[in-house]
This record gives C-alpha cells, sequence and structure tokens, in this order.
C-alpha cells in the first residue's frame, strides 16, 4: 500500500499563491507603471513645483514623502483590490478558484503577499528618488525604523483587507475604477497627502481622522521627520498609541465585513 500523499498546507498554497500574483500583476505593464512610478511622478511634479520650508528643517518634499509612502499603502492594498477582484469575479477566476481544492484563505494570503511586494518596491524607489534629488533625509535610529515597520505592517494588512471587503460594492468589474478611485482621490486631499493637514478646515481634520489614511501619514511623518515636527500636528504629539489603536480597529472591522460579505460570484 502506498504512502498517503501529504497535501500542502494553508500557508504554503498562499505563498504559491502570492508568487502567481505578483507574476501576473508584473505582466500588466500599465498597472505597474502606474502602480509604481506614479508616486515618483507625483513627488517629481510637487517637489519641483513646492521648494519652501514648511517648518525649520522641514522641506515640502520630506513632509511630501511621507504623505505618498503612507497613500501608497491605501492605492496599492486598498483601491487596486477593490478594483482587480471585481474583474477576477465577472471573468470568472473566482468562480474557478472556488472549485479547486485549494483553501479560500490561501488566496486571501496571495492577495496580502502581493501588496507586500509591490509595496516595498514602492518605498524603496520613491526613497531613493527622493534622496538623490530632493536631499531627503532618512531615519537614522532603530525605533524610527521600528516605527516604520508597524506602521507600514498595520498600513498592508488593514488597507489589504478593507480593499477585499469593499470589492462587493462595485456592481461590475467594469464600473470598479469608477467607485472607488473618487473616494481614495478624496481621502488623500482630506489626510494630509497633498496638504499640510493643520492647515486644512477643522471639518476636513475630523472628517478625516475617522479613516486609517488620516493616521498612516501621520505615522509615516513621525519616521522622516524631525521630532520638533510634532508640535505642528493637531494634538501636538505623534499619538502612536492612538495610530496602532485605529488601524488594528479598521483592520478587525473590514476582516468581520468581509468574511460576511465576500462573493465568489456575480449576482
Amino acid at each position: 500500500m502506498s504512502d498517503k500523499v501529504k497535501q500542502p498546507g494553508v500557508l504554503a498554497i498562499g505563498f504559491a499563491r502570492g508568487i502567481l500574483e505578483i507574476k501576473q500583476f508584473m505582466r500588466q505593464r500599465e498597472s505597474v507603471v502606474f502602480t509604481l512610478l506614479f508616486p515618483i511622478l507625483l513627488l517629481f511634479i510637487f517637489g519641483s513645483v513646492f521648494k519652501d520650508e514648511i517648518a525649520p528643517g522641514v522641506t515640502f518634499s520630506q513632509y511630501f514623502v511621507a504623505g505618498m509612502i503612507a497613500s501608497g499603502l491605501v492605492n496599492t492594498g486598498f483601491q487596486q483590490l477593490a478594483i482587480t477582484i471585481p474583474m477576477e469575479r465577472d471573468d470568472g477566476t473566482l468562480k474557478r478558484l472556488r472549485g479547486t481544492p485549494a483553501p479560500t484563505a490561501s488566496y486571501f494570503i496571495g492577495k496580502v503577499i502581493l501588496v507586500f511586494v509591490s509595496m516595498i518596491i514602492q518605498v524603496g524607489l520613491l526613497l531613493a528618488f527622493g534622496v538623490a534629488l530632493y536631499g531627503i533625509s532618512l531615519p537614522t535610529t532603530a525605533d524610527k525604523w521600528l516605527t516604520l515597520t508597524w506602521v507600514m505592517f498595520l498600513g498592508i494588512t488593514s488597507s489589504t483587507i478593507l480593499g477585499i471587503a469593499f470589492s462587493v460594492v462595485p456592481k461590475s468589474g467594469r464600473g470598479a475604477s469608477a467607485v472607488v478611485s473618487p473616494i481614495v482621490i478624496i481621502l488623500q486631499f482630506f489626510s494630509g497627502v497633498f496638504f499640510v493637514f493643520t492647515q486644512l478646515p477643522t471639518w476636513m481634520q475630523n472628517f478625516a481622522a475617522i479613516f486609517p489614511l488620516k493616521w498612516l501619514t501621520q505615522g509615516v511623518r513621525s519616521v522622516f521627520l524631525p521630532d520638533s515636527f510634532a508640535a505642528q500636528e493637531v494634538a501636538k504629539s505623534w499619538e502612536h498609541g492612538r495610530t496602532a489603536l485605529v488601524l488594528t480597529a479598521w483592520l478587525i472591522v473590514g476582516f468581520a465585513i468581509a468574511i460576511k460579505t465576500f462573493r465568489w460570484e456575480r449576482r
């Protein structure tokens, strides 16, 4: 009697799925260019136009890099998945995956891996470009890099889960971009990505504080801006504890919604 063949586990299939997701993403040249190079293009435009200091020792480019890293987490996680998943639902990809022996969780693990790898490449390119052309200062202490690590981890996971949860909203893949993109653009303007957050109207600040992007931008600013800039924030501090709490809360809410509402087929 032959020995029973051991089936790969959820994580192993998830990692294999992640590698496949990355390969498929790299074959889509338009998506690669937009996802990886668009933040660099924005930095070039805004860095060329706004050259003044917004605080002692802080240029607008330094401030903008932090905003673009945080915004990239939302673009790569929430926006990309909320658009591509409805497309995969329309073309039958999800239905076929549902019919395979692969665990459901492996599909989601693959998406997280795709977002993680895309974000690491995007941040690396953005920082290299910022250092080379605009003299962006990189963190010099271990605690700053540790802060960047947990902010990015919570940003990647919460944005990915929220993108999966929101993917049920667009009625079709064709119209997904029209539904998702305006939401992201509005949050970028309200959350201090393109403008100094404290210079925005109070009602905008209060509205933005409900959503993760405001806290992501503030968390990344605490890494790339001097500690003295914390006095320019609304609470006069970086509020790391509240940032972690808000991002974790959105992660839990998004997970609960995704579990309840995610669909493998079109209605």
